[in-house]
């Protein structure tokens, strides 16, 4: 895109945005949870039953759930996203000193997951399409970098094995696949997706997550199904399944009353309550994306006529259906000082909004890791704005799906 001659008027985009929501007196916030089904019925269970840990049904439910919707094979449900990625890269090879592809423009978890395996981040770039890890780009810098050996695929530069590639699906629209499973091939390279945004969406007609030797999600409380706190593996790939399953469990051999494991396992089993959680809100699922399809909708409509203002409405890639976790607003113009200003006008009017994350190689502690050029990731960074995108943010009983105003979320 490039950059318009005049800024864009914060106060159009405001009463476009307010044409679609409503003009609220308290805030909406970005993305708040919905508890409208059987939330309270089967945790009460939990507590009554004394099934608050990992003992009892619903961990086994919510994970046989999931692995419905998905069609993923084996389903392992963790405390967080986060120590669901970290065993996933454990399982598919990644240790010590060997280095990770993953995308700069991600939230935090990502390159958190691939230092808690004591590995080093290498920084690649994303593609204004999909905001997700551009497979070209990096296939010309693995081409100029990196060589295969009979043990893997090897940075040339710094002598580490590259143990992994991790493609994020941002704001839930998934990153165009194919290409990146095909670079997996052919450097030996396994992908471990991250899909910690995505849950109910497609690449394909196939869920997301999916793809890779091993893959996640998240159900943090912002997300489109939560479990407050909690993660979840998917693997088709039996053996895999089986040791993480294994691994989540601190690895104790099963026994009716002796304790003994048999590796360094890792106490990361989401427990009961969270996961009677998580029942609950796959059964609303289809209504929640039902929902947040319909508001993806009424924010193009609302601001389709503002092209002019340089500002469009991000959409899902061609061929994939997304779930629209977080609508973004896209400037055309990379200036911080603009997309400020704008947030500041959002904000006001009670519209909570944000900036995308800023980027992983622009952050202290990873600074120095191994990238390639950033010139799209730090053009995103400086003109993306997330709108507020809850599931209940529509009111059926309004003309045009609008929010009450003054309702908080």
């Amino acid at each position: 895109m490039m950059p318009l001659a005049h800024k864009p008027n914060s106060q159009r985009i405001v009463a476009a945005v307010r044409d679609a929501l409503g003009s609220p007196t308290e805030p909406l916030l970005l993305h708040g949870p919905v508890f409208a089904g059987n939330e309270w019925r089967y945790l009460k269970d939990c507590i009554d039953t004394s099934n608050v840990s990992s003992s009892g049904s619903y961990v086994t439910e919510f994970e046989n759930r999931l692995a419905q919707y998905t069609g993923a094979a084996h389903v392992i449900a963790t405390v967080n996203g986060t120590t669901a990625l970290h065993l996933a890269l454990m399982l598919a090879g990644t240790d010590r000193d060997t280095e990770v592809l993953l995308p700069s423009l991600t939230f935090v978890a990502t390159a958190n997951a691939v230092a808690h395996c004591g590995a080093i981040p290498h920084f690649c770039d994303v593609e204004n399409r999909t905001m997700g890890m551009d497979a070209g780009k990096l296939a010309d810098h693995l081409q100029s970098m990196a060589e295969r050996r009979k043990d893997g695929c090897y940075n040339r530069r710094t002598g580490r094995r590259i143990a992994a590639i991790v493609p994020m699906h941002t704001f839930g629209h998934p990153v165009d696949l194919d290409p990146l499973l095909e670079l997996s091939r052919r450097w030996n390279v396994p992908v471990v997706e991250d899909a910690a945004e995505s849950l109910g969406s497609s690449y394909h007609g196939r869920h997301t997550g999916t793809f890779g030797k091993i893959g996640i999600l998240s159900f943090n409380g912002n997300k489109v199904v939560t479990t407050g706190g909690g993660g979840a593996i998917l693997t088709n790939d039996d053996e895999l399944g089986q040791h993480a399953k294994h691994l989540a469990t601190t690895a104790k051999v099963p026994h009716p009353w002796e304790f003994v494991h048999d590796e360094t396992g890792y106490n990361y089993t989401m427990p009961s309550l969270n996961a009677a959680l998580g029942c609950a809100q796959m059964e609303q699922l289809p209504g929640f994306l039902d929902h947040k399809r319909k508001l993806a909708q009424l924010y193009i409509k609302a601001l389709s006529g503002l092209e002019a203002e340089g500002v469009t409405v991000f959409a899902e890639p061609p061929g994939c259906v997304s779930n629209y976790w977080l609508n973004a607003l896209v400037l055309d113009s990379a200036d911080e000082k603009v997309r400020d200003e704008l947030l500041g006008a959002l904000n006001d009017a009670h519209l909570q909004c944000r900036p995308i994350w800023r980027p992983m190689h622009m952050l202290s502690m990873y600074a120095d890791c191994p990238r390639m050029d950033m010139a799209v990731t730090e053009s995103l960074a400086a003109r993306v704005i997330n709108l507020p995108s809850s599931a209940n943010l529509l009111d059926p009983a309004r003309n045009g799906g609008r929010t009450a105003p003054g309702k908080a979320l």
